[in-house]
């Protein structure tokens, strides 16, 4: 694999940054520096955190970032449902978020279950 743009992991994790940034557009001002800024950084973590592991010379470094990317996920579902029990954000917004979240989820478990399994 050429580069971490390859990856269909990191593709789908750009897709619901993207999708994160443009559901939060709505959220009220003075949640700029509340959840409409945590729920951005968590979405973009994910990404980076994929390709950052991906650009580390060793296996071991690339399962660590995926793992801090999995993390990164928990935080954002966590953003996420908090947002739509407080009435920001409604069930047609953070479902299909959360559904993309979840087969993220499983992308990066896989991947990573398979590089271990290489070693």
């Amino acid at each position: 694999m050429e580069s971490y743009k390859d990856l269909r992991v990191w593709q789908a994790a750009m897709d619901l940054a993207v999708r994160c940034y443009e559901t939060t557009r709505s959220f009220p001002r003075e949640e700029a520096f509340g959840l409409t800024s945590q729920i951005r950084r968590a979405a973009a973590s994910v990404a980076a955190n994929i390709a950052e592991g991906h650009g580390r010379q060793t296996t071991n470094s690339f399962v660590h970032f995926l793992r801090v990317a999995q993390g990164s996920l928990k935080e954002l579902e966590t953003h996420i449902i908090l947002s739509r029990r407080v009435e920001l954000m409604t069930d047609t917004n953070a479902q299909p978020l959360l559904g993309l979240s979840n087969e993220i989820g499983k992308m990066l478990r896989s991947l990573i279950r398979n590089l271990e399994n290489k070693q």
